[in-house]
């Protein structure tokens, strides 16, 4: 993402090389704070969507997991009324239930490893903030003492191509993808997803026996 690109650079930065070679080292010095003050603060508030978004998929996981189980125990009811066809729809809905759950565990996982990044990123970047604010204030002292502070205008700093490729590639990428979901709900059923439906009808069959011999055991019992 275009934030860490940007926090990166920042890291990298010699601070002390920067500021002993500009012409106004006092305002550079100044500059190069208040920018990392600022990307600072945009980090922590990407770490605090993070966490968010980490505690959202959490709840999704955990509602389609209860409700897997709790379609199951329809199905167990309905077994138990003899009612196949209910119990075979409770299963099926069970299984898409948990499949969902399977789904969301996989993003949160996800976002569990990006929100570590972020908050990486916020430690280095507030130690690197630390650091520069020590160097400046050293350095500023230096070249006060070395020459007179020059007016300057500060020339902006351009911006990195690479990081403009990547945006634009991740915007390609994107469109791309969208098509292609789009080309997809378009298409007719390909042959693995009617294995799949066969796989599917096979399992709930057999969920629907098991529950039926459980059912049937407890009768006798």
């Amino acid at each position: 993402m275009a934030l860490l690109e940007r926090v990166a650079t920042l890291l990298r930065a010699n601070i002390n090389d920067l500021i002993e070679r500009a012409e106004d080292p006092e305002k550079l010095a100044k500059q190069l704070v208040l920018d990392m003050e600022n990307q600072l603060l945009q980090v922590k508030t990407q770490v605090a969507i993070a966490i968010a978004d980490q505690h959202l998929l959490e709840k999704k996981r955990k509602d389609h997991d209860a409700s897997a189980q709790d379609w199951h125990r329809k199905a167990e009811l309905a077994v138990s009324r003899q009612q196949d066809d209910m119990a075979r729809a409770a299963l099926e809905r069970s299984l898409a239930s948990q499949q969902l759950a399977e789904g969301f565990q996989q993003q949160l996982e996800d976002q569990a490893t990006e929100t570590e990044n972020l908050r990486a990123a916020y430690h280095r970047l507030q130690q690197k903030l630390n650091e520069t604010r020590t160097a400046a204030e050293l350095l500023i002292s230096r070249a006060r003492r070395a020459r007179a502070i020059q007016r300057a205008t500060p020339t902006s700093p351009t911006q990195n191509p690479a990081a403009t490729l990547n945006r634009l590639n991740a915007k390609i990428n994107q469109t791309e993808a969208l098509n292609s979901a789009h080309q997809s709900l378009l298409a007719e059923p390909t042959l693995e997803e009617q294995f799949q439906t066969i796989e599917r009808d096979d399992k709930v069959e057999a969920l629907l026996q098991d529950l039926k011999s459980r059912n049937q055991t407890r009768l006798l019992q």
